[in-house]
């Protein structure tokens, strides 16, 4: 047996894994949101993997079996303590998400691997975690990636908005694209809905669609409709994604918003000061 073998593969020549994020950014290979098998998370649990992901992008991410580290006090930004951070990290441990690659070819991975949580109930307490060793592999040949802003994804009130917000992200950088029309099972994968919830596509477009659509266009920097495509029936097959960057004009006044929003809510604690 080679030598070799008994040690962690390091995979160079990467490409999604070589880009660099930019303050208030973070980079998300497409492998890791078109995906079958995650809808059973939460929004917290997607918040809390997209932190874990964050923290450990770079060429490290190659590496299979490597461990990385995050302080607690910054996990618990989407949870309210330290006991919910360890139920979504083990609903992110028992997720096995199906990667298609085409021709046939699929993976099966375990969206967080082992980890060690040391000190939980101190403010220095941290987080050392892996992922699946097949994560290695896989995104080392990654040159699809959403860019994604951090204060953006927090701002999500749904999983259904934070899905497709994702979904989207990693389709607006297309030169000659704009619309995508996809299987309606597909698309409920995409989302997140459970089986068996929102079987009728009124319930899915009110419930999900809708408040999803309405989210991502307040909130990122482009807008984004969902229409049906086709039926077979009455029942609909297949939906229509289109997508389209906002103007210069809907992005200030977005911003002017967003801006009056924190205003808002930082005018109660400048009252509370001055008292």
């Amino acid at each position: 047996m080679d030598q070799q073998e008994n040690h962690p593969k390091s995979y160079d020549r990467t490409k999604t894994l070589a880009v660099k994020p930019l303050d208030g950014e973070m980079i998300k290979p497409a492998e890791l949101i078109d995906i079958q098998g995650g809808t059973g998370l939460t929004l917290a649990a997607r918040r809390l993997y997209n932190k874990l992901l964050s923290n450990a992008f770079g060429p490290k991410l190659a590496v299979e079996g490597h461990d990385f580290t995050i302080s607690l006090a910054e996990l618990r930004g989407t949870h309210g303590g330290n006991e919910r951070i360890g139920e979504s990290i083990e609903a992110l441990m028992k997720t096995v998400v199906l990667v298609r690659h085409g021709e046939g070819h699929t993976t099966r991975v375990q969206l967080l691997g082992g980890n060690d949580m040391a000190d939980s109930q101190r403010e220095h307490g941290t987080l050392t975690y892996s992922f699946d060793k097949r994560l290695a592999p896989l995104l080392q040949s990654s040159a699809v990636f959403a860019k994604l802003e951090l204060a953006v994804l927090q701002a999500f009130t749904t999983k259904y908005g934070l899905a497709l917000y994702e979904a989207v992200s990693r389709r607006i950088r297309m030169s000659f694209k704009f619309s995508e029309v996809i299987a309606i099972d597909d698309f409920r994968e995409l989302l997140g809905v459970p089986e068996g919830k929102l079987s009728s596509f009124g319930n899915l477009r009110q419930k999900a669609i809708e408040p999803a659509v309405a989210e991502v266009c307040a909130l990122a920097p482009f807008n984004c409709s969902i229409e049906v495509a086709d039926r077979v029936g009455r029942k609909v097959t297949t939906i229509k994604l289109t997508w389209w960057r906002k103007t210069e004009d809907e992005l200030r006044a977005m911003y002017a918003e967003k801006k009056a929003l924190a205003l808002s809510d930082l005018n109660p604690l400048l009252e509370d000061l001055s008292e």
